[in-house]
């Protein structure tokens, strides 16, 4: 009996038919034309890149043809590795020891900075001496035409003065919202911060970095928040454990202090104000009498503020963790890393949006310099790699 299948497939692409006797006419049945047609088909090709994606790591065997005294020689390459990464980890550990003393000078600064964002302190004119894009051009338009500055001034002049007269009785404090602006201008927090959570983010203060004299290596990212409407913390915690050592299972894996954990804080919200869950009402139909009822229940609402309520990392570490645990935590990991080392050093120029261009110029260099053909074998990578093998390398001239 015919398969039935052939003739639904013929009669559901029929162009996809008449273009290969089209090519097979064309080229005839020559390999590269054959090639050609397999290359084609979408089934074919997904089955040849699992084969390959499943070839990445498999050692062609030039390791494990060398003599047993090579084999000897690397043995004592890799413990001497193995001593290296312990050095370097020795390096990490005074790195941090280091950080800790100069984040005692940096806190001075970021006080300041609090007590002007809150608009507790006023900076004085001398604190405010630091020219801005605005007067540069202001400069650059007063050489390149004294009259058209004329102009500009009388202009500016005008301008603010309805400014004045708009804002009169108003009283600007600080800087508002000056936290929430720098969280919706880096992408990787804006998708964390929805609608609700605007009018709690215009309550935040300050975010500090403390360093952890406990655990080894780890930080503590503090959010103060004004009293709110809200929840009655004043202080949001979000604690990271580090592990700065090479690991005993797997130590040539070891490039740095990496997180490893972290652990949120209990928000205390108040009645009817927990914007991280959400109530939901879903009707139920009995099979039997046919009637309906209405069901209320409280699921999980997309929050910035389920930040601080982390997927906890199983005791046994990463012997349970599944592909979308591991997936939540590493994104976890490097917003938190990202908070730490960026966006609280340079917070004025998130604000501002500067440090983004710098970001978007660094992205743009990192990009030009990986850009590479698809597929390119990478020998220094390989460690199977054997130059004598390899036909490509021309073979070295000896001088006379």
């Amino acid at each position: 009996m015919a398969d039935p299948a052939e003739p639904q497939k013929t009669a559901e692409n029929p162009e996809d038919v008449e273009e290969v006797e089209e090519e097979e006419e064309e080229h005839g049945d020559t390999p590269a034309a054959l090639t050609s047609q397999l290359m084609q088909n979408p089934q074919i090709l997904a089955d040849l890149q699992h084969r390959l994606g499943s070839m990445v790591g498999v050692s062609s065997g030039y390791i494990q043809s060398l003599p047993k005294s090579v084999k000897r020689r690397i043995k004592a390459l890799k413990k001497w590795q193995f001593e290296a990464a312990k050095i370097e980890a020795d390096f990490y550990k005074e790195v941090h020891e280091l950080e800790c003393k100069y984040a005692s000078k940096y806190t001075p600064l970021y006080e300041k900075r609090k007590t002007v964002i809150t608009g507790n302190v006023e900076p004085t004119d001398e604190e405010c001496d630091w020219p801005s894009d605005d007067e540069k051009e202001d400069e650059q338009l007063s050489v390149k035409n004294p009259a058209e500055d004329m102009k500009n001034k009388a202009n500016v002049e005008e301008k603010e003065k309805e400014d004045k007269d708009k804002k009169e009785g108003e009283d600007v404090k600080g800087i508002p919202h000056f936290w929430l602006t720098v969280f919706k201008n880096v992408d990787m927090l804006s998708e964390m911060v929805q609608e609700h959570d605007e009018p709690i983010l215009q309550h935040l203060q300050d975010v500090q970095v403390k360093f952890s004299d406990t655990d080894s290596m780890g930080f503590t990212l503090e959010f103060y928040f004004d009293t709110n409407d809200f929840f009655t913390n004043t202080v949001l915690t979000k604690h990271y454990s580090m592990r700065s050592e090479p690991d005993e299972e797997d130590p040539f894996s070891f490039e740095g202090p990496e997180i490893v954990k972290c652990k949120g804080c209990e928000i205390d919200w108040k009645k009817g104000k927990n914007v991280t869950v959400k109530t939901i009402k879903k009707k139920q139909k009995h099979k039997g009498r046919g009637t309906t009822r209405t069901v209320t229940k409280t699921v999980q609402n997309d929050s910035f503020f389920n930040f601080f309520n982390p997927p906890q990392v199983p005791d046994d570490e990463e012997g349970d963790m599944d592909e979308d645990l591991e997936a939540l935590l590493a994104a976890d990991f490097e917003i938190g890393h990202f908070i730490r080392e960026r966006i609280v050093p340079r917070a004025v120029l998130y604000f501002t949006g500067e440090a983004l261009e710098q970001d978007d110029d660094f992205d743009e260099e990192g990009e030009e310099e990986g850009e590479g053909e698809e597929g390119e074998y990478d020998e220094e990578g390989d460690p199977d790699y054997n130059p004598t093998n390899d036909p490509s390398k021309p073979a070295e001239c000896k001088q006379q």
